[in-house]
């Protein structure tokens, strides 16, 4: 079957369809990744776009029960080069193609990513329509006009747990209680809290101040997630009543959320960080540390200065285009991190940030 991919700026690739039939919107983004993309499709914080993966071959060595970042796939459509539907993997349990079809997600195939890639980075990352139904430009541009843009849009109520659980609730041997909060939270995030030594109760993203206070966690995770932060406001007057009161460690979306809380202001990136290949330096050690991301927006260095709860120390910075990757709030023992140290897909090169979530709590808690 024949697809189309339409951007907002008119430009059109014709390809072939991927997965379920049918018609979708989203803003288009793209992946840098060489591997990983069943991870990659199961990340919350892609809710809301349609993947370009610049890697040509996709779906050679199919999928399997073991590395989702969640509970189905997150993306709400997909864009390849060169699809495999057949697969070659002892760990595989079924092709990409009938894994898509499975969670109704609409892809396109044999489209030239290297030129979608391009155009979205001079152009900046824009809304696009996939369709199996018609290749009437005017038809399509009249429906993507009427989708939503991201900046504004509050995402994250899409993606979050319905109710609390503890993740870990058999562990005996853990030093600290904290609360996670799941803005779209990725399982290797929990995974790696769970080997840092935490017993990890997990909570809906619209979860107060006071039920979590009441609750006297030892500290309090802030989760990565999708969509544009400010537009998530009640996370951020939780979060700035929360602030001082127990240690706070955020990621990606949750570290946008604790700069929002505290008075600064996010912005919106070109095109965003989207790979596991990100260079940051770390300005503590002075070592670059490659790293995955996935982010459109980012913490305006200028707006930090407004901050009056507490000062701010800059730990990280992006070697690309020297935007904030890490922040210290020492006065009210927070910290957080733009880039993902859990990986999934991605190295491992930042995996020691969760170890410091526990120095934060000891020196907190005297």
């Amino acid at each position: 079957m024949k697809a189309v991919l339409l951007l907002e700026d008119g430009t059109l690739f014709r390809g072939e369809n991927l997965g379920a039939s049918g018609e979708i919107s989203g803003e288009v983004v793209f992946n840098t990744s060489m591997t990983g993309y069943q991870e990659i499709l199961t990340d919350p914080s892609y809710y809301g776009q349609i993947v370009t993966m610049t890697y040509t071959q996709i779906g050679n060595y199919g999928v399997n029960d073991d590395d989702q970042e969640s509970a189905g796939i997150k993306v709400t459509g997909f864009a390849v080069r060169e699809f495999f539907d057949y697969y070659s993997n002892w760990r595989a349990t079924k092709s990409l193609s009938s894994y898509l079809k499975q969670y109704n997600i609409i892809g396109i195939s044999e489209i030239d990513t290297r030129m979608l890639t391009r155009h979205i980075r001079l152009s900046g990352a824009m809304k696009g329509i996939i369709s199996t139904e018609t290749d009437d430009i005017k038809k399509l541009s009249d429906r993507l006009e009427k989708h939503p843009d991201m900046e504004g849009s509050d995402l994250v109520k899409y993606v979050t747990c319905k109710e609390s659980y503890v993740y870990n609730k058999e562990k005996k041997d853990f030093k600290y209680n904290i609360i996670a909060l799941d803005y779209g939270i990725k399982f290797n995030i929990l995974r790696c809290l769970d080997v840092a030594g935490f017993r990890i109760t997990v909570v809906p993203a619209d979860t107060t101040a006071e039920e979590i206070i009441k609750m006297n966690p030892d500290g309090i995770f802030l989760s990565n997630g999708p969509g544009d932060p400010a537009a998530v406001s009640y996370a951020i007057s939780s979060i700035s009543r929360m602030v001082g009161k127990k240690p706070l460690f955020g990621i990606c979306l949750g570290h946008q959320l604790l700069a929002l809380s505290l008075g600064a202001k996010t912005y919106k990136l070109k095109f965003g960080h989207h790979g596991g290949n990100h260079p940051v330096k770390n300005l503590d050690s002075i070592e670059v540390e490659i790293t995955t991301q996935n982010h459109g927006f980012a913490v305006d260095i200028e707006s930090l200065k407004a901050v009056k709860k507490s000062s701010f120390r800059i730990t990280h910075i992006n070697l690309n285009d020297n935007t904030i990757e890490g922040i210290e709030y020492p006065e009210i023992s927070a910290f957080s991190v733009q880039h993902h140290p859990e990986a999934g897909p991605g190295p491992y090169d930042s995996r020691y940030i969760f170890e410091n979530f526990n120095m934060y709590i000891d020196r907190f808690r005297g």
